[in-house]
């Protein structure tokens, strides 16, 4: 079993319509951030006071809620192709009605169109990159990713730019760059197969009885309220210009990219992920409290803003893992009935927080904003222990994660098993196989898990298959041994989060049965991509209590030596 030489795929050889859709990602997530830069010149040029701007978030948001309560529904029914192509449409046609509107109401009117095509977008387009991609999984991911984080860094600053020649440019440069991509995917996007079974259009709202799910979600509606009302108000005692402000909130956006990317999985793996979130929402409240006291002094406004972006970013990954994590729905449900509840909150927020500025002075909101992130500290301690459960694998009402499902007949020998690891990439078979052999020389029974992830990026969860899929493949590999003559068990694995998750899981799992060893292949997606979403192999052979084989399919297989046979029976040559 010796190292691969190969070339690790990239995660950028996609074909066009990955392309395509991961575009209109880049301009879908720009949306708040390339209006914030023009709050203050809409305000102005319309004669309308900051409570009333305000409303173009409100309008924005709580469409949006409503929306994502029925997405589901739609999109099982008529695709994910046409849903994605209906919300590019809707977001085309209302966001080129607003930079032509008279009226701040206008404005507020045609937000509220754009929030129904931007539901109906971002509730379909990570699954249509993942279906579509040929670069593998991995790769579809660390597109998506490098989408957001393009989004919310260069939004500010396009709408600064545009914001500067007119208040009415953001409006339209939207228009013209989601007509490009409408016209992208239309052309580029194949059509994709419907799910075998309809979602009601109940099922978000009743998924919210589940205790551990309801408590996720108010807690990120709390949150989502702070937040909107700093993204809401902070840029009037900033006293800068549109570009300006662009500049401000692009600084803030390449935070918000960085560590709800890169950051927020390795704080998650070296504290958990309710730990992270307690310090996580106790930071937001300082920098809230911080711009409440210092409104009046624009540097400290504009500092305070700009550091909120790191605290933002990880709390958007992790309040997402948390939902996935304690939710026992189907991933789509349980994401339509957290996005309703989290864009409820940051609907209301600068609806209530105009009223306040308008009754009081311009720090209340920022206090109001402060006490909501504490006040979601002991909502998400009530669900404490069911998050605790889910990361540890110790419940025992509902599924959670990460779990193991057996598939075909399971072992009863108290010999130590042989583990081998893999998942849908083309190379699994040859992996097992490699693993077959060496659970032959070693005179130990072999386990096959078959390793099922569901990503988690920004408010975003996707399974990489579903459940039969994953069952059809470790059938497979169990029947091909069989008619070897090898006998095998299988497990399916399942893991919320990025593949060191995944990896930390199946440690986990081989130190629980007590394997000999963990068989498993080196990663095939390169440095860009492994640095994004962490490594399953490295993760493993980290954790792992046993030993861990790396296996190369592309190289002729060698015998191990007497001493690593010892090794692995347990000293015994």
């Amino acid at each position: 079993m010796s190292a691969p030489q190969g070339k690790a795929a990239s995660p950028f050889r996609q074909p066009k319509a990955v392309w395509a859709v991961a575009f209109a990602c880049v301009i879908s997530f720009m949306g708040i951030g390339l209006v914030d830069p023009i709050l203050p010149a809409l305000a102005d040029s319309l004669h309308a006071t900051p409570s009333q701007v305000s409303l173009l978030f409100s309008s924005y948001l709580i469409v949006t809620a409503v929306a994502m309560l029925l997405v589901g529904w739609v999109s099982s029914r008529i695709g994910a192709k046409l849903t994605l192509v209906i919300g590019l449409a809707v977001i085309v046609v209302f966001a080129a009605l607003a930079g032509t509107s008279g009226s701040i109401n206008e404005i507020v009117g045609f937000r509220a169109g754009w929030g129904l095509g931007n539901a109906l977008f971002i509730a379909t387009s990570l699954a249509v990159i993942v279906a579509s991609a040929s670069g593998g999984f991995g790769g579809a991911i660390i597109l998506y990713e490098t989408a957001l984080g393009l989004g919310i860094a260069v939004g500010p600053l396009l709408g600064g730019e545009l914001g500067g020649i007119s208040w009415r440019g953001p409006f339209f440069g939207v228009a013209v760059l989601m007509a490009i991509a409408l016209v992208a995917t239309l052309a580029f996007v194949p059509s994709l197969p419907k799910p075998e079974h309809p979602t009601s259009a109940l099922a978000p709202l009743k998924a919210l009885r589940h205790r551990g799910l309801l408590t996720m979600g108010i807690m990120a509606l709390l949150y989502n309220w702070g937040f909107f009302s700093m993204l809401g108000y902070a840029p009037y005692p900033m006293e800068l210009s549109a570009h300006q402000l662009g500049l401000v909130f692009t600084g803030w956006g390449l935070l918000v990219a960085a560590f709800s990317v890169f950051f927020a999985p390795r704080l998650q793996a070296r504290f958990g992920t309710a730990p992270v979130l307690y310090a996580n929402l106790v930071g937001l409240s300082i920098v809230m409290a911080v711009i409440a006291a210092g409104v009046a002094t624009p540097t400290v406004v504009i500092v305070a803003v700009i550091v909120s972006g790191a605290f933002i970013g990880v709390n958007n990954t992790l309040t997402t893992q948390a939902v996935m994590l304690v939710s026992p729905v189907e991933r789509p449900v349980a994401s339509s009935a957290y996005g309703f509840l989290r864009f409820i909150g940051g609907g209301l927020a600068p609806y209530v927080a105009g009223k306040l500025a308008d009754a009081t002075d311009l720090s209340v909101p920022f206090y109001v904003g402060a006490g909501t992130f504490l006040l979601a500290i002991p909502v998400l301690a009530s669900g404490h222990s069911l998050l605790r459960a889910a990361e540890t694998h110790t419940g025992d009402s509902g599924p959670v994660a990460p779990s193991l499902t057996p598939v075909g007949a399971q072992a009863t020998t108290d010999v130590p098993l042989v583990i081998v690891a893999v998942g849908s990439d083309a190379k699994a078979a040859a992996v097992v196989d490699a693993a077959a052999r060496l659970a032959r020389d070693t005179s130990s029974p072999l386990e096959i898990v078959h390793v099922q992830q569901t990503a988690v990026v920004e408010e975003q969860a996707v399974d990489t298959e579903t459940h039969d899929q994953a069952r059809a493949a470790v059938t497979a590999h169990l029947d091909r041994l069989a008619a070897q003559g090898v006998t095998a068990t299988g497990q399916i694995l399942t893991s919320v989060g990025d593949h060191a998750a995944a990896g930390r899981a199946l440690a986990q799992h081989a130190a629980d049965v007590g394997a000999r060893a963990v068989a498993i292949g080196r990663s095939p997606r390169g440095p860009a991509a492994q640095f994004g979403d962490g490594s399953i192999t490295t993760a493993l052979t980290h954790s792992a209590t046993c030993t861990v084989v790396l296996v190369d399919p592309d190289t002729t297989p060698r015998n191990l030596t007497t001493a690593t046979l010892a090794e692995l029976r347990g000293g015994d040559a």
